[in-house]
């Protein structure tokens, strides 16, 4: 196992600072475009970035696919730090579950009014790293705290062999 990249400021901050730059581009495209056009051509250009970003860190971890995806996690985790809460329900060789009961990208997303821009940073790079563990990983998650669920529900199962 590799020790994880030092990172000088942590993912919320990060992503706030993301946000002070994407959220004026976001509004005046609307302004030009109309939001729904807007809104698919930025979410496309970012899920597009989003998905290469961790699939590019995937690929410099060592080992199989399952070991890659846990590599990436283990970047992440620290990252991540107490922004949100999770409550596990099973975690073992052939399954990870869990639910976030608490996230504040969500609280901050919403307070701004854009937790759709929120969902394409943050909950569509939960897919993209289970991605990067295929065939070995698999994400099921049918609702996010960003979207108005009371929790995010992950379900990952893992394939052996």
């Amino acid at each position: 196992m590799s020790t994880p990249a030092v990172h000088p400021i942590s993912l919320f901050d990060e992503v706030t600072l993301q946000a002070q730059v994407l959220v004026p581009i976001l509004r005046a495209l609307r302004t030009e475009l109309g939001k729904e056009k807007a809104d698919a051509l930025v979410g496309q250009g970012l899920r597009d970035w989003v998905r290469a970003a961790y699939h590019r860190i995937g690929e410099q971890k060592p080992g199989d696919a399952r070991e890659k995806w846990e590599g990436v996690w283990d970047e992440l985790r620290p990252r991540i730090g107490d922004a949100v809460r999770r409550e596990f329900i099973r975690n073992d060789d052939d399954a990870r579950e869990y639910n976030v009961t608490r996230c504040s990208y969500a609280e901050f997303f919403k307070a701004l009014g854009e937790p759709e821009l929120g969902a394409i940073l943050l909950c569509d790079f939960d897919f993209h790293v289970a991605e990067v563990g295929a065939p070995a990983v698999e994400l099921t998650r049918t609702q996010t705290i960003m979207k108005g669920a009371a929790y995010c529900d992950f379900r990952y199962r893992f394939k052996r062999g």
